[in-house]
């Protein structure tokens, strides 16, 4: 059986927004947590996690010097901060969000 956790338990994310377009990066707090944020994390599983958020293409980055990802996420705030009617519509809650997934750790 695979144990789950969320995956604030071993990482922190930093967001940025820029129109309608949301940057999210995912940096574990130990560097060995890496490959396993590799594994589990990819833009197509946030494409779904976000799925009736963020209406355009995830891509995703790694960063393997500082062991982090970044994702740039199109379509992420209906149609921008300055846009949106929403109170926040900033990409720092869709980091929120993130850091609230479950992942599965390693057997």
């Amino acid at each position: 059986m695979r144990k789950r956790i969320k995956l604030w338990k071993i990482a922190h994310s930093r967001a940025g927004d820029k129109g309608d377009i949301s940057n999210l990066s995912l940096i574990p707090y130990d560097e060995k947590d890496f490959n396993l944020l590799k594994r589990e994390i990819t833009a197509e599983r946030l494409k779904y996690y976000f799925r009736g958020i963020v209406k355009g293409r995830i891509e995703r980055y790694e960063l393997p010097n500082i062991h982090a990802l970044n994702f740039v996420m199109y379509g992420a705030l209906s149609g921008g901060v300055t846009r949106n009617l929403c109170l926040d519509a900033h990409g720092k809650t869709l980091s929120f969000a993130l850091l609230n997934m479950d992942i599965d750790l390693d057997d």
